[in-house]
């Protein structure tokens, strides 16, 4: 029983690390990422479908991002989820493939963007600590009722602060390599 709640904690601290990388490949860095496009959805056939299903992204260049269709037909569709979506770039389609520029960030922008990724990491480290507390509350819960001893509880809580510190550590580590992709010039 106490190992399964140290399984799922785990398990959510390393989800909250996947959460915080998914989020940050969302920042554009002013360098071509292909996840800048993972939320764009493109209307096929009545039925809403990711641009990387439809179509291969490629970067030919530092700042370009280039999308070949599978299906010719979709360019307009594809360029159309483009410029409605949040990404911020608008599309130079050629016919055959769409071409999106990233512009080149002002160190304003850069430090702004640096901001929003202290931020996001703030947000996965809270839920790790809210994931350290819940296993926590379980153990205690445990102890209470007579499943453990207070000697388990106290070598449980230990390694769950172990847990905790090594999750949010992987976060910082994270963090610091975005930031550090945005402040390069």
């Amino acid at each position: 029983m106490a190992d399964a709640i140290m399984t799922e904690a785990k398990e959510k601290m390393q989800k909250a690390a996947e959460n915080l990388q998914r989020e940050l490949g969302q920042i554009r860095a002013g360098r071509a990422n292909a996840s800048l496009l993972d939320r764009v959805m493109v209307t096929y056939y009545g039925v809403p479908t990711p641009v990387n299903q439809m179509a291969s992204i490629t970067i030919p260049e530092a700042r370009v991002l280039m999308i070949t269709p599978f299906d010719k037909s979709t360019i307009q569709d594809i360029e159309k989820a483009i410029l409605t979506s949040d990404v911020g770039i608008t599309p130079a389609n050629d016919g055959n493939v769409i071409r999106l520029v990233i512009p080149q960030l002002t160190e304003d922008r850069r430090k702004e963007l640096a901001k929003e990724v202290k931020k996001e990491a703030e947000n996965s480290k809270i839920a790790v600590r809210n994931i350290r507390r819940d296993a926590m509350d379980s153990y205690k819960k445990q102890q209470k009722d007579g499943d453990i001893t207070e000697d388990d509880l106290r070598g449980l809580e230990k390694d769950v602060q172990k847990l905790t510190d090594d999750s949010i550590k992987q976060l910082d580590a994270i963090a610091a390599e975005k930031e550090k992709e945005l402040l390069e010039v």
